[in-house]
């Protein structure tokens, strides 16, 4: 295309930038097109080849008398891996709210020995057993000593109960009976055993 000789020089260039970036777009949409018709016209002869097996299903090599065809695969139907199976197992209850009342400490240990027990793979590590079992301590005397044990992590910066042992020994020193044997025996020689 040819301007007339009284065009300013600005727009000509402007005009000839445009013109050659048309002819790079023009060129990028060939080859795109190209493109396209050869994956087209790949698909279109793969979908025939296929319509004709579909129709005419080739012969197997060798036939073995009163043998039940070969089933045909399936596709997968998503590339995730098969889930893993996994044994059932019944459904836990997690123990009870603990308060600190010391009747109701040995039970409420059992409880979470129990749970982890059965449930190993829900802990990654013994601190995560502690905590756990500190999650249920809701009131009373309970709640006090667990709100301690985390202000001593806060002074220190270290958790200061390591183990689950530990934990177990620390449980029963502060929420089993002080005297067990003697409450025993008390409530047998008691009233309420005759």
């Amino acid at each position: 295309m040819s301007l007339p000789p009284d065009t300013p020089q600005g727009i000509a260039n402007t005009l000839g930038y445009l013109q050659h970036h048309l002819q790079e777009l023009m060129k990028r949409q060939h080859v795109s097109e190209n493109n396209i018709n050869s994956t087209l016209a790949a698909l279109t002869m793969q979908l025939q080849q296929l319509t004709q097996l579909v129709a005419n299903p080739p012969l197997p090599l060798l036939a073995v008398p009163n043998t039940p065809p070969l089933p045909i695969p399936s596709p997968p139907v998503s590339p995730s891996p098969a889930p893993p199976t996994r044994r059932t197992c019944p459904k836990l209850s997690c123990p009870p709210d603990f308060n600190g009342e010391c009747h109701n400490g040995r039970a409420f240990l059992n409880s979470c020995s129990l749970y982890i027990c059965l449930a190993p793979e829900q802990f990654h590590d013994e601190q995560e057993r502690i905590l756990w079992a500190l999650t249920f301590f809701k009131g009373g005397r309970a709640a006090k000593w667990s709100e301690n044990i985390f202000r001593q992590e806060a002074d220190t910066g270290v958790f200061p109960i390591q183990t689950w042992g530990e934990f177990e020994q620390q449980f029963q020193l502060h929420f089993f009976p002080a005297n067990a044997k003697v409450d025993a025996i008390n409530s047998l020689e008691g009233t309420s055993y005759h």
